[in-house]
């Protein structure tokens, strides 16, 4: 998830600071005349902007200093590229073939224009995708200087992806490689990214006389000084919002707490509620308030309401001291330590559980673990976007390969953790003309504030994680698919075998997802041993799960049959209008009907939404 988890999730802030103007034509009257600075608060802002740049770069190069020398390519793409050069050479044909098809076309495009600009209606050479929101403004089609622009670039852009596809020979991973920072790079390029190419920018500069380049600089210089010289990029008001008070605000107290959770129980809403409490297991790359983000959008909230008395881990964010915190300690500590919690507290052994993302990798493990044990209390999952198999892991795995696991490693011994901005910046390459490019053509360009956006407020709440637990992680369930193998990994001194998993388990994945690619996630249902269900819903990591009924925004797929292959579950699946949430509650109370008074939490330690998650990543 963005960080972790990262949203790359379907769901994109709108920024209402667009011109009002935004299909007027540059050069036309009404932007004869341009708005007057006054010289003396030029002057004034300049002097600032010299004052913290100097700052700025003075910190940064004491950081390096502090650091020592960086690797000059640790994720080793200049190899990546030059072994497809070599293959590309080893075919020229093909090279010279995809020249000759782009000039074609580029020719094409000169005379199109040409005639255009006499008046002669023509048909465009290449078209944006109309979910594209980088040209999005009129001006890209009704002026033929900026139609050029952009067509120039969609056929650049396709020329440098048809090049990079026809390497033959290359591994996965340095194919992977390639293709994805190709794309990356092609992205960079984009003509809306750019002053003097993007209209609207162009457009906002003439009205406000360069005030928005101004006011972009210090929006900058601003993100340098908050990463201490690393570009951290604003993706939202952080001062819209404050936990507790208007987000994270579901009623409860904190119950319990180790060195590495704390564990919430929620104020029912209810008269009678279910007899099995329900423990929520969000992952610990990003904070639980995911799923208590505002009422009308808080999984928390509705569970509530539905008659569920719920359960939240909150995760610790770990610093240095937390360093030697390992796998098994998130299963003992987290999961484990939960359960012995809410039979104390609530007076109930048995207990449906969920996992969302990493949280479900913990979950599966840990009820291979606790079935070793013959220890029966989890007696209903629910796997959100959850992978249990990392065969197949997208492109996250452009990440993950020797060089840069032992880079990895290297800066995380140093430090007792890997930094949380570290791990974003990683999840928004992922979506980066959503993720990045919008905020820097919004922020820098355009000179606008970022838009209050409760779910970019969270994604920017990042987190650390320690060094051992992550090291074990990315090398025994990424890189090397171990968890997936009976046996493959111990935990605590037994060896988990998923297949010894008999509990029913809920599966629901979502179609557009980057970070846990659906057709991933659904190897789990063939993973565990018991009657499992799966449902896939529209959209991403995060608004896919994130979707309330009230809302009924995305449609969801459900089919009774587990295929072996995925794609023939999908084209056995039924679409059903809205959110997948009214589907799990039929399911879990299937599971166990029974009904018990209302359980007001104890008073605890603290209120919800607790201490642990107000610790903020530097």
């Amino acid at each position: 998830m963005a960080n972790s988890e990262t949203p790359t999730n379907g769901a994109k802030p709108t920024h209402p600071q667009t011109d009002a103007q935004a299909g007027a034509q540059i050069g036309t009257p009404q932007h004869a005349s341009m708005a007057a600075l006054d010289p003396a608060e030029i002057g004034r802002s300049m002097a600032d902007i010299a004052e913290r740049s100097q700052r700025i770069v003075g910190d940064w190069l004491k950081r390096q200093a502090d650091e020592g020398p960086a690797q000059p390519d640790p994720a080793h793409i200049g190899s990546a590229f030059l072994e497809m050069t070599a293959k590309l050479m080893a075919h020229p044909a093909r090279l010279v073939q995809a020249q000759i098809g782009f000039w074609q076309d580029y020719m094409t495009l000169w005379q199109n224009t040409a005639r255009r600009m006499m008046g002669e209606p023509v048909k465009p050479v290449i078209e944006a995708d109309p979910k594209d929101k980088r040209f999005k403004d009129s001006a890209w089609k009704d002026s033929e200087v900026f139609d050029f622009i952009k067509q120039s670039y969609l056929l650049s852009a396709r020329f440098v992806n048809d090049v990079v596809s026809q390497a033959d020979d290359l591994d996965r991973g340095t194919a992977q490689k390639v293709d994805f920072y190709a794309r990356q790079f092609v992205d960079a390029m984009s003509p809306s990214n750019f002053l003097f190419t993007n209209p609207e920018v162009l457009r906002r500069t003439a009205d406000t006389g360069g005030e928005n380049l101004i006011r972009g600089l210090n929006n900058l210089l601003a993100d340098l000084e908050r990463g201490r010289g690393q570009l951290r990029i604003k993706m939202t008001d952080t001062d819209a919002f404050k936990l507790g008070e208007n987000i994270a605000v579901s009623p409860g107290r904190v119950v319990h707490q180790n060195e590495l959770m704390q564990l919430i129980q929620y104020t029912p809403t209810t008269e009678k509620v279910l007899k099995r409490p329900l423990l929520i297991i969000p992952p610990w790359i990003n904070k639980f308030y995911i799923l208590d983000l505002r009422p009308k959008n808080s999984f928390v909230r509705w569970a509530v309401s539905q008659g569920h008395t719920v359960f939240m881990i909150s995760w610790v964010n770990p610093n240095e001291s937390l360093h030697a915190k390992s796998f098994d300690d998130y299963m003992q500590e987290g999961i484990l330590d939960a359960l012995a919690a809410i039979e104390r507290v609530a007076g109930e052994r048995d207990v449906n559980a969920i996992g969302y993302c990493l949280g479900g990798t913990l979950l599966g493990a840990t009820l291979a673990y606790m079935a070793a044990h013959d220890d029966k209390r989890i007696r209903s999952a629910t796997f959100f976007v959850s992978m249990l198999d990392f065969k197949e892991t997208g492109e996250l795995n452009v990440f993950i390969d020797e060089e840069q696991l032992q880079a990895l490693e290297e800066k995380m011994n140093k430090r007792g953790y890997l930094e949380g901005s570290e791990m974003a910046t990683t999840f928004n390459m992922l979506r980066a003309n959503d993720l990045i490019w919008s905020f820097v053509v919004n922020n820098y360009l355009l000179g606008n504030d970022p838009f209050p956006f409760d779910l970019l407020y969270w994604n920017s709440d990042s987190t650390r994680m320690p060094a051992v637990m992550h090291s074990f992680y990315l090398r025994n369930m990424y890189q090397e698919n171990r968890l997936s193998t009976p046996g493959g990994i111990t935990l605590a001194g037994t060896p988990i075998d998923l297949g010894r998993v008999k509990v029913p388990a809920y599966f629901l994945s979502t179609r557009e997802d980057h970070i846990a690619p659906w057709k991933t996630t659904y190897a789990g249902t063939h993973l565990l041993g018991g009657k499992n269900r799966f449902v896939l819903a529209a959209s991403g990591h995060i608004a896919g799960v994130v979707n309330p009924p009230e809302g009924g925004k995305y449609s969801h797929w459900l089919n009774q049959d587990l295929p072996t292959d995925p794609e023939e579950w999908f084209n056995g699946a039924t679409e059903i209008a809205g959110s997948w949430w009214p589907d799990w509650q039929r399911w879990v109370t299937q599971q166990g009907r029974a009904q018990v008074a209302a359980r007001t939490p104890i008073e605890g330690i603290e209120a919800a939404p607790g201490s642990y998650v107000r610790v903020q990543t530097g």
